[in-house]
């Protein structure tokens, strides 16, 4: 099986505390939903840097900054997508970028 990179882009978490509850009970169902699969849940992220091919830098992570992510194992790139359209924050207007990684040793 390979492993696969979900990072999250983008998103938001409701601000009343009952929907934020209901929330975070979704990524737990989500993590949970995903077994064995699933190898680091991950962590959202704080601040950002881009480094451009010149080496200047730019705060805040680009264009489309990087929000979080979580690393599973999965069958194939289609099973890892099929896992990342039932997380939770599709639903709070994110998005999830799905890449395959491999070991380089």
């Amino acid at each position: 099986m390979a492993k696969y990179l979900l990072a999250f882009h983008g998103g938001s978490m409701p601000e009343d505390p009952d929907e934020n509850a209901r929330a975070m009970d979704a990524w737990v169902v989500w993590y949970t939903s995903l077994g064995a699969g699933l190898l680091d849940p991950g962590n959202p992220i704080g601040q950002a840097a881009y480094v451009g091919p010149d080496g200047t830098v730019s705060a805040g992570g680009g264009a489309n900054p990087v929000s979080g992510y979580t690393l599973i194992e999965a069958e194939s790139l289609d099973a890892a997508v099929a896992a990342a359209q039932r997380n939770p924050l599709l639903a709070g207007g994110g998005s999830i970028e799905v890449a395959e990684t491999f070991s380089m040793g």
